[in-house]
């Protein structure tokens, strides 16, 4: 493995390894895949920035998952000094279902985030293959996707995630090639359909390289990790590390790059880049438009809402609002305007200072339920809610109010208990 990254001063909220401290601002890793991204280059840009190799290996040789080895090797690509994750395999023709995998990962009882991620990545995995060859995601063989070297990449990139104390994922728009590449199936276009299908709703763009940039495994751990695509987000960094593809490319660095640092608080930093979006409409049905807010969000949007106006000569109508990343507003507008059916549709850059918030969880009849917790609120995640409510048969408030309740009474343990006095138990009562 490559020397790890050298700190003249450790960023605020990070020690000089590049680990978080406790109690400052949270960590977050932005990947700019100016030349795509693959499971082995996200996993190996992580152990450049810092990632002790011993360390992600610990975590990952947690899986009941034999025959495998992996190195960092040091690497230039394009002049720049870059790390090579490579798994090394002795027998690697196995074709796992989604199944298969989802235990190998519970099984392995890995750090609540590291199993959270990985499970989420293959999830999406999972759904995307089964679109395309219209099977039930759990009935779903992986081929490429289900082999040792990429079951390593994706867990490994979330322990390496973890060794770093990351909090959050974020990342530029992604670059994909173009011409064919070679799969089980064949041939394929490139990007893949299973990378288009993946890529949906994230700012993506094409360079004139028929190599595959952007592989299926590097697109669905942006797609299930990353919270926003964009420029680097205000932070003070701590590290940054290249993971370099297989083989050189001319006039390319074939490598991922990824920039871990401590992200500024909102009293440091400006408001973040929101772009409003709106249109009014008086012919559109309560179907239609309940119809477009979905597609909204899945293209994308930060949120989206109706509002009930009077329109000119005293018509009733609605107001179509979403508010989304600068960098999706032509994708968002047009599906604003094909879903409305609106001829024109009007913007304003704005900024935002959302609060930040911490994630938790608990488990609700086998089933792990994430928590969000804010300055005064605490919120189960409804996804996953509705995943324990289909499966036990409960309303769906009712698994809310229970994973809530949960937290809140495993939260009142955790708070030391105070004597009558005011003082706390272990305290002498004065004379």
């Amino acid at each position: 493995m490559s020397a790890g990254p050298v700190h003249d001063d450790a960023a605020p909220g990070m020690s000089a390894s590049g680990a978080p401290v406790p109690g400052r601002p949270g960590t977050v890793a932005w990947f700019h895949c100016f030349a795509g991204i693959a499971g082995d280059m996200a996993l190996g840009s992580l152990l450049d920035a810092g990632a002790e190799l011993s360390e992600v290996l610990a975590i990952v040789q947690r899986l009941p998952l034999g025959g495998w080895g992996l190195r960092a090797d040091p690497v230039l690509r394009a002049g720049i000094a870059a790390t090579r994750a490579v798994v090394e395999t002795s027998d690697d023709v196995v074709v796992r279902t989604y199944a298969h995998i989802v235990g190998l990962v519970e099984e392995g009882r890995l750090p609540d985030r590291v199993t959270r991620r990985a499970l989420d990545t293959f999830a999406l995995l999972a759904e995307v293959e089964g679109r395309l060859h219209r099977r039930p995601p759990e009935q779903v063989h992986f081929h490429e996707v289900g082999s040792h070297d990429t079951v390593i990449d994706v867990v490994g990139t979330a322990a390496a995630l973890e060794v770093l104390g990351v909090d959050e994922v974020v990342a530029s728009p992604v670059a994909t090639g173009m011409g064919t590449v070679r799969s089980a199936h064949g041939f394929l276009p490139n990007p893949s359909p299973a990378v288009v299908r993946l890529l949906s709703g994230v700012p993506t763009w094409g360079r004139d390289v028929a190599v595959e940039l952007t592989t299926p495994t590097g697109a669905a751990i942006l797609a299930a990790m990353a919270s926003g695509f964009g420029p680097l987000p205000p932070m003070r960094i701590a590290t940054t590390g290249f993971g370099a593809g297989s083989h050189d490319i001319d006039g390319l660095p074939n490598c991922t790059q990824v920039v871990v640092g401590a992200s500024l608080a909102a009293a440091d930093a400006p408001g973040q880049p929101v772009m409003l979006l709106e249109t009014n409409v008086d012919d559109a049905t309560g179907e239609v438009l309940a119809h477009a807010l979905e597609a909204l969000l899945s293209a994308g949007a930060y949120d989206a809402w109706i509002t009930p106006v009077v329109m000119k000569k005293g018509r009733p109508g609605h107001t179509v609002s979403v508010l989304l990343d600068p960098v999706l507003t032509e994708v968002v507008r047009a599906t604003l305007q094909r879903e409305t059916g609106s001829l024109g549709v009007r913007g304003a850059l704005l900024e935002r200072w959302p609060a930040r918030r911490d994630m938790d969880q608990v488990d609700l009849d086998g089933t792990s339920v994430r928590i969000k917790i804010s300055p005064g609120r605490v919120k189960a995640e409804q996804r996953d809610a509705q995943r324990v409510a289909s499966r036990t048969g409960l309303p769906l408030r009712d698994v809310l109010y229970r994973a809530e309740s949960e937290w809140r009474s495993r939260d009142a343990e955790r708070r030391p208990v105070e004597s009558p006095s005011g003082l706390p138990p272990e305290s002498p009562t004065p004379a």
